[in-house]
């Protein structure tokens, strides 16, 4: 392991600035169309639409913020995977849904997955630090 790849460093700043503007990206998204995201979660299923849709979009952008900054990055990093672990399986429930969705919700679902993977070692890194 090289001096900038040691647990007192903070990652590297190219892929915390890759992940954080990515999630950044997808909370502005959502907060520019919280009548359209609010929609789709009541669609969904989801209690209290109008109050989490926003609370959670709000978790993923400070996270996002924290993370690329890398200020508080372990609450930055659990903010993230919050988000994930609450919004993956109810919204892109792909075993749910007709056939014409099911690849859609699957990719999604995986996506996510792939992201919360990443949160989880952000926040590991960080409580090395």
């Amino acid at each position: 392991m090289s001096d900038s790849d040691s647990p007192q460093n903070p990652p590297s700043v190219l892929g915390r600035l890759l992940f954080a503007s990515g999630l950044a990206a997808l909370a502005l998204r959502n907060l520019t169309n919280l009548d359209g995201r609010i929609a789709y979660a009541d669609a969904k299923g989801v209690p209290l639409a109008d109050k989490l849709v926003p609370a959670s979009s709000g978790l993923l952008l400070g996270g996002s913020l924290g993370i690329g900054f890398w200020k508080l990055p372990k609450l930055s990093a659990a903010s993230i995977a919050t988000f994930f672990i609450g919004v993956t399986p109810v919204m892109h429930d792909f075993w749910a849904v007709d056939e014409d969705s099911r690849d859609e919700e699957l990719t999604s679902f995986l996506q996510n997955i792939v992201l919360l993977g990443a949160a989880i070692a952000f926040f590991k890194r960080a409580r090395q630090n």
